[in-house]
């Protein structure tokens, strides 16, 4: 397995082990306030490939570069006003931009999927300080098996790829727990192109602008977790729930008990006080204790779409859509 370095006791070494990893041009695993995320040099296409190998991740789906803070995005990418507003406010944070890339960033095309745009992030943390050393951006998707649940702790990462990655280093549970919110400014206008752990709301409330939703999901691949079947655990996943059946798990919100649950193979609630923002933390970990209940299927009682209750609803609606 993975060697797995704890970074809140040791994270000098932490650093120091990931930078000789990377250099490498392997891939190292990382915590983040969102989630975990596989890392390798974005300069380097060796090392890009090797993140699409371990993932089984398509090459069409791009992937999101991190940055130590907007100086070095700028280095990359083509700020627009309202863009640099935005980053200004939400970075480091859990705010994904999907930006023009500059025609000398070294950024290598296969990060990007061939795109001439170029999805950025400024994390918290651990992961901050490893990109200050490492002095490069470095593309991290979650950790995890393309489609399958994001690992929102190292143990998670360990169980996923930990016989294929060669480091992991441990913070802790992810804070946030929900991919980071994308979006991208076209003409003026700002498009969501995954909503995450960034309420949109605060972006509009930030610049005044309405910010537009995407006509249909998964339509145009320009942004990570656009597939129509993405955050899947194992389990079918059944949602809306208003009842259990046996034999199923039941993940539910708010505390309320659901007709039938006393059959369930496990009962789990997002958030028995009703908090939206404790929901979106517990929602991939509840997601892979139910996944190895041995249930038939999970069922989800309805989430509040208001909030942070749009990008939990978007992660189910794609964990539940037809598989290839």
């Amino acid at each position: 397995m993975a060697e797995v370095v704890d970074t809140i006791t040791h994270p000098e070494e932490a650093i120091r082990r990931a930078c000789e990893v990377l250099s490498r041009g392997l891939p190292v695993a990382i915590p983040t306030e969102t989630v975990y995320g596989l890392s390798a040099d974005a300069t380097n296409p060796e090392a890009i490939g090797r993140i699409y190998e371990t993932k089984g991740r398509p090459r069409f789906n791009p992937l999101i570069c991190h940055m130590a803070d907007l100086e070095m995005a700028e280095q990359h990418a083509v700020f627009d006003p309202i863009s640099r507003k935005i980053a200004e406010a939400f970075w480091p944070g859990p705010l994904t931009l999907v930006l023009p890339v500059r025609k000398d960033t070294p950024i290598h095309p296969l990060a990007r999927a061939g795109l001439d745009t170029v999805g950025i992030r400024v994390p918290t943390g651990i992961a901050g300080r490893l990109l200050a050393a490492f002095d490069r951006p470095l593309a991290a998707p979650s950790a995890n098996t393309s489609g399958r649940i994001s690992p929102t702790s190292a143990e998670h990462v360990n169980a996923d790829l930990g016989e294929k990655i060669e480091l992991i280093l441990d913070a802790g549970p992810a804070s946030v727990g929900l991919e980071s919110t994308i979006l991208k400014v076209v003409d003026g206008a700002i498009h969501l192109l995954r909503p995450g752990g960034l309420n949109v709301a605060d972006v509009e409330a930030l610049t005044g602008l309405v910010v537009l939703r995407p006509a249909s999901a998964g339509a145009t691949i320009e942004a990570p977790g656009m597939l129509a079947s993405h955050y899947a655990p194992s389990t079918g996943v059944r949602l809306n729930a208003t009842d259990v059946t046996p034999g199923e798990a039941l993940i539910r919100f708010g505390g309320t008990p659901l007709p039938g649950e006393d059959k369930a193979t496990i009962v789990l609630d997002l958030s028995p006080g009703s908090d939206l923002r404790e929901a979106a933390a517990n929602l991939f970990g509840h997601m892979q204790k139910a996944d190895a209940s041995g249930a038939r299927c999970i069922a989800f009682a309805p989430v509040p779409a208001t909030g942070l209750g749009e990008a939990i609803n978007d992660r189910l609606e794609r964990a539940a859509a037809p598989r290839n």
